[in-house]
């Protein structure tokens, strides 16, 4: 008797810790189901926002220009999986001469997820376009394009050797033969655009006036007798000037000699 009695203390006392953990209740020595200790249900994590890979190409107008002329960089920022535009986000238009890039002006995409820069590039640079990226969105950057500035005055000089060993004639322009002024008439024509009159003193009243001490090869130098221009050349560096000199003379390089002369800058 003593023996039952305690079998049935030792299934009421264990019956409890595991009722409890089933959700179950002791009631009258029957295990009821209750609705409030029914098993929680398991949390609801939030989706991570999806990041949105970009993808930023540019196109140019123009890749080799003159000196002054406009680039116009237009950037198009997209989804590439979808080809869909990336609209209203921030993207650097950089530029590189040296070794480190630098950010030249920051403008937002359209609708159409494009923007466009306009730009007027002084000096041969590199050209990119970086998205920074941005909530949902990661980052990207176009490949560096080289936009070639033609050097002006390079082109004047090398004009100016094709010639070289062509006849003098006075009343000439080229481009076989030429005088002083029709030699550098039709190299300034031809090489930078430049229209000059047929006449030396006439010549010096074009261009921007340059100190004997800064010019650069390029200048035409007008040559004087008092203050009217006799002769012109166009100066080579080093002291040295590009001329038809006179009759029996051919196009060649010379020394710049005496001290009347004016520099005039057309390039």
């Amino acid at each position: 008797m003593h023996e039952r009695t305690s079998n049935r203390r030792r299934l009421t006392a264990g019956a409890g810790p595991v009722a409890l953990s089933l959700g179950l209740c002791l009631c009258a020595g029957q295990l009821v189901a209750t609705p409030a200790a029914s098993a929680a249900p398991a949390p609801v994590t939030a989706a991570a926002a999806a990041t949105v890979k970009t993808k930023l190409t540019n196109s140019y107008n123009r890749r080799t220009l003159n000196a002054g002329a406009t680039v116009r960089v237009t950037a198009k920022l997209i989804n590439p999986k979808t080809g869909k535009a990336v609209k209203s986000k921030k993207v650097k238009l950089q530029i590189r001469g040296g070794k480190s890039w630098k950010t030249w002006v920051t403008k937002s995409t359209n609708s159409k997820g494009v923007v466009s820069f306009l730009t007027k590039p002084g000096s041969s640079l590199y050209y990119r376009t970086v998205f920074t990226g941005a909530k949902g969105y990661t980052a990207s950057r176009s490949g560096q394009v080289k936009i070639t500035v033609r050097n002006k005055a390079a082109k004047v000089l090398a004009e100016a050797a094709r010639h070289k060993g062509a006849p003098y004639k006075f009343g000439a322009s080229g481009p076989k033969r030429f005088d002083c002024s029709g030699y550098t008439m039709y190299v300034y024509k031809k090489a930078a655009g430049k229209k000059l009159p047929h006449k030396a003193n006439s010549q010096q009243k074009y261009g921007k006036a340059v100190g004997k001490g800064s010019k650069k090869a390029g200048d035409l130098l007008v040559f004087r007798s008092g203050s009217y221009g006799t002769h012109v050349g166009i100066y080579a560096g080093g002291g040295y000037m590009w001329a038809a000199p006179h009759t029996g003379d051919k196009v060649k390089k010379q020394k710049v000699y005496g001290k009347n002369y004016v520099v005039r800058r057309l390039v």
